[in-house]
């Protein structure tokens, strides 16, 4: 047994054990009374007793322990030519004066504040000065349409809301301020404050008596100390992304989220304190909160914000340009992200001109990673490319290799084994485990390891409902997918891909890992879609690269042959259309299941985190041109 295995055994055997040590690595006020309060089941809690604060361990404890004048932040934004370094003491000065800000319009202990900003050091700054004061941050993607930012507004009910005047897009400029006063006026929650970041490319009118410029709130303020909070008190609410209804808010305890991801940074990533890390991710979504901001400074890194794209901004080499520039060990972003670079520079000519030479590692998640994906990205860059799987309700890894640990062999499709602390099976509809190679639905037995989440912001109803209901015993991810014979997990597609072609249970993640390897195709998508005969069929979209010469009916009648050859008759795969891009979420997973109700015409509701909403009448033209959303 190898030291992954013995790692992730000991922690499955003796948890309480595993995760008390695991804490002695991070700053307690008071320790804990137990480690883990299993009396109340589903609802666990880690280090219940314990009083700590997020903000000490990210920050305070740092400039304490001679990293005052460590670079802690880089804020990279090529969209305004602007490279800014903040040391640990910069950082403390600003987090501490904003946290005085709070205080002094009233926001204190658990009481929640809205964060509605584009990435610039002062979101990081709002983050941290809300966990310094004990109050509760909950970040919506800054430019996120009213309805939706009332929806969250009204279920946080937050004290006060710290925003901006504008988001920078390439070639453009997106006003934030009137999408939040849109927002305050249709939610029936409102906030007594809102702190308005005045950025020079927009300056916003502000609201009298309720909206304070940024500089002027920072006014005759005393700085704030760190506040004592419990353990399993919440840090922060993420909302996930919900297309109707009242958003989930998924709830992050303080103690056991500090613990995690400090645990992470060296065991999984392999970085070192004072080494520099960077997360392309944005701070609206899970990635960004724990890997921009979080773990990097509760480690002592040096963390990268990057305001950018990973194309044209100005080119395709623009993440190798921020790697080389600032020394960055290892990088985590998006196969999205990947993609797009090797659509625009399929040879990987834009990496040679930069000095990679402190580079390590390159980590993707957020989707399912095609095998072409890493083998490109390994080829290219010259260093192992680890896909790891995880969720926002997970707040960190659960299947990864661990470079810190033991690195291991890497499966391309596969995100290697399942992470210490966690129980990972693969369940048929009654709840038993499926044969080795089989493709079941993903859960994991109860209890989840500090870090993830222990319940909804105020709805533990819908938290046992959402995820605990159909295998009882076990949280159930979504994703669906099987164990090798090595004890390499897959994950091959949500539960809801799995399509039933004529009784036979395909994923719609293996045709695309065949598409995915033909040589012309940048990026594809392969849905189940409605058929008389067969129930469901699946159905190819296909973006190709840049600069390919054959024609789109070539290529289509290539993958139909790959998949015939690869999965078989059985799979019943026989069309494909050619599209521009495919319709994105601001995250980069791709919108399948809006994709599928257009091609079976059926009403959709515009999803709210939607990249581009023109792209749907796209697809939309697409799939009359072969038949489907009602053509011919």
């Amino acid at each position: 047994m190898g030291a992954h295995d013995d790692l992730h055994r000991r922690s499955l055997e003796d948890p309480k054990g595993f995760w008390a040590e695991a804490a002695e690595d991070i700053h307690w006020y008071k320790r804990w009374d137990k480690v883990l309060d299993d009396s109340n089941p589903p609802f666990y809690r880690w280090y219940p007793g314990g009083r700590t604060n997020t903000c000490y361990n990210a920050i305070d404890r740092h400039v304490e322990s001679g990293r005052a004048n460590q670079a802690a932040l880089i804020y990279d934004s090529p969209v305004t030519d602007t490279v800014k370094t903040f040391t640990y003491a910069e950082l403390q000065d600003s987090i501490s004066r904003l946290a005085g800000v709070l205080k002094k319009y009233g926001v204190g202990y658990g009481d929640r504040v809205i964060v509605y900003m584009p990435m610039v050091p002062e979101a990081i700054v709002a983050m941290l000065a809300c966990a310094r004061t004990g109050a509760v941050h909950s970040v919506v993607f800054g430019g996120f349409a009213a309805n939706e930012l009332a929806k969250r507004i009204d279920d946080a009910k937050p004290k006060m809301i710290i925003s901006a005047s504008c988001g920078i897009e390439p070639g453009r400029v997106v006003e934030y301020k009137p999408l939040l006063d849109g927002a305050i006026d249709l939610s029936e929650h409102k906030p007594a404050h809102c702190i308005i970041l005045q950025r020079e490319m927009c300056e916003a009118p502000l609201v009298s008596g309720r909206d304070i410029e940024w500089d002027a709130a920072h006014t005759g303020v005393e700085p704030a100390d760190c506040v004592e909070v419990e353990a399993t008190d919440p840090c922060y609410i993420l909302y996930t992304s919900g297309t109707t209804g009242v958003p989930k808010g998924v709830v992050r305890a303080t103690g056991g989220h500090i613990v995690a991801l400090k645990w992470s940074m060296s065991n999984i990533y392999d970085v070192k304190p004072g080494e520099a890390y960077w997360a392309a991710s944005d701070i609206g979504w899970v990635v960004g909160h724990s890997y921009i901001i979080y773990a990097p400074l509760f480690h002592g890194c040096t963390t990268v914000l990057y305001e950018g794209k990973p194309v044209g901004t100005p080119d395709a080499g623009a993440f190798w340009r921020v790697i080389a520039d600032h020394n960055v060990v290892s990088m985590f972003t998006a196969p999205t992200a990947i993609r797009a670079i090797k659509r625009e520079d399929p040879d990987g000519l834009l990496v040679k001109p930069y000095d990679m030479s402190k580079f390590r590692s390159l980590f993707l998640a957020g989707e399912r990673c095609d095998p072409d994906t890493i083998h490109w990205s390994e080829d290219k860059l010259g260093v192992p490319v680890v896909d790891h799987w995880w969720q926002t309700e997970s707040g960190w890894p659960i299947a990864s290799n661990m470079l810190g640990v033991e690195p291991l062999p890497i499966k391309p499709g596969s995100p290697t084994k399942p992470v210490p602390g966690y129980d990972v099976r693969v369940l048929d509809e009654n709840c038993n485990e499926v044969a080795q190679g089989d493709i079941g639905a993903i859960s994991i037995k109860m209890p989840m390891p500090p870090g993830t989440l222990p319940t909804l912001w105020q709805n533990d109803d819908r938290f046992v409902e959402s995820y605990l209901s159909e295998y009882p015993g076990y949280y159930q991810t979504g994703d669906a997918g099987f164990y090798d014979e090595d004890g390499y997990i897959s994950i091959m597609s949500r539960t809801d891909d799995i399509i039933n072609v004529a009784g036979h249970r395909l994923s719609t993640g293996g045709m695309e890992e065949v598409l995915a390897s033909h040589p012309d195709v940048a990026e594809c998508a392969v849905l189940g879609v409605a058929d008389q005969l067969k129930g469901e069929v699946p159905l190819g979209f296909l973006v190709l690269k840049a600069g390919v010469s054959r024609g789109d009916d070539d290529i289509v009648r290539d993958v139909v042959q790959m998949v015939r050859d690869r999965i078989g008759p059985v799979a019943a795969f026989k069309q494909a259309t050619v599209v521009a891009r495919l319709p994105k979420t601001r995250s980069g997973k791709i919108l399948r299941g809006t994709m599928k109700k257009i091609a079976d015409s059926q009403d959709y509701t515009m999803p709210a985190t939607i990249d581009d909403p023109v792209i749907l009448d796209e697809i939309e033209v697409a799939l009359k041109d072969i038949g489907y959303a009602g053509g011919r």
